[in-house]
């Protein structure tokens, strides 16, 4: 079973805005297209000797269904309405989980992270190093992969390198990526995106949108900002 101290914990906060967890939601409905990655983390798993350890876990795609296939699992990561998400994920599916499996959620800052233990395997998954501030922080986080890998263990860390041609539309025009129905909510949502390549820094600045309405009604926006900062094949090794 899971150990829920943490997700119980993020549960009861009550400073969690609805904004908070209505993009935990839409992470997940824009995720409804697989990114085709879960095969390639429990053919990692499956090589080594089953602990494993992911970082800005999210909403628990990658961690419960590893922890379901039989492995013991922390999911670390700083926002509570994501880790909730989690919890609930693995409630629905863990009664199908037969083969001893078992997922840790933990609220923390993956850059100062000290759980004490090391894992055979370190997930940092869907590009989300780039998400961090900036490459001082990158380093620290790999840094804490390091202390937390066992010396025969693996890291995996997926990153995009993108290559010049790949940003042009970086150039701060709105485009709307999707429209999906939200099956919790039965509302219509359509998100869309606007980003801005700043090549001197090899940054990217994301804004996304989030509208959902029903019919007949004005859509409700919900939105957030992210920088994206690259790495280039040098700096990663």
């Amino acid at each position: 079973m899971a150990d829920n101290r943490h997700s119980q914990r993020a549960r009861e906060r009550t400073d969690v805005s609805t904004s908070g967890d209505a993009l935990a939601r839409y992470y997940d409905l824009d995720l409804e297209t697989d990114p085709g990655d879960l095969d390639m983390y429990l053919a990692f798993a499956d090589a080594g000797a089953g602990t494993v350890l992911e970082l800005m876990a999210g909403s628990g795609r990658i961690s419960v269904p590893l922890a379901e296939a039989g492995y013991k699992v922390t999911a670390v990561d700083n926002e509570p309405a994501m880790l909730s998400r989690a919890a609930a994920r693995w409630q629905r599916t863990s009664s199908r989980a037969r083969k001893g499996g078992a997922l840790d959620l933990v609220e923390a800052d993956v850059t100062t992270l000290e759980l004490g233990k090391r894992f055979d395997l370190i997930i940092v998954a869907f590009n989300s190093l780039l998400l961090l501030d900036d490459r001082a922080t990158q380093a620290q986080t790999l840094e804490g992969v390091a202390r937390h890998l066992k010396p025969s263990g693996r890291a995996v860390i997926d990153v995009w390198l993108p290559q010049p041609d790949d940003l042009a539309l970086y150039d701060g025009r709105l485009v709307l990526d999707w429209t999906r129905i939200d099956a919790e909510s039965g509302q219509r949502v359509a998100k869309s995106t606007a980003a801005r390549y700043e090549a001197a820094a090899r940054t990217a600045r994301i804004s996304t949108f989030f509208d959902a309405w029903n019919e007949g009604e004005s859509p409700a926006r919900t939105s957030r900002r992210d920088t994206v900062n690259f790495l280039n094949q040098d700096e990663l090794e």
